[in-house]
């Protein structure tokens, strides 16, 4: 399950990076709606995996704090991530900046089991 969730993680963060680089480069694609749902679609089996390997952890039952900090996290890194894909201007690349922070953040935690930044 962790393999299958790690491969939601990367898929996630591609098409992100993806839709980021066709707004720029090519907007006229981001009308296929197929590149609308996919997006969905992986985040939606990665929160389902997520969810599945937290329990299958137990990880409920102890500190579950870092578990908060990657769900604010993953909050964060969505709501700067529509603002990067919506807005044209100069503060796309700011809220860009920030979802890539956030999405480092969500990594960190996962890997340390610590909410912590540093």
């Amino acid at each position: 399950m962790k393999h299958l969730h790690l491969l939601f993680v990367a898929l996630a963060l591609i098409s992100f990076l993806g839709r980021v680089a066709l707004t720029r480069f090519r907007p006229e694609l981001m009308q296929r709606k197929w590149i609308n749902i996919a997006p969905h679609i992986i985040s939606s089996l990665l929160l389902l995996t997520g969810i599945t390997l937290t329990m299958q952890g137990g990880w409920l039952a102890g500190d579950y704090g870092w578990i908060e900090a990657k769900i604010f996290g993953l909050l964060g890194f969505i709501a700067l991530g529509i603002v990067t894909l919506k807005r044209t201007d100069e503060k796309r690349w700011v809220a860009f900046g920030g979802a890539m922070l956030c999405f480092t953040y969500i990594v960190k935690v996962a890997i340390t089991k610590s909410a912590t930044f540093f």
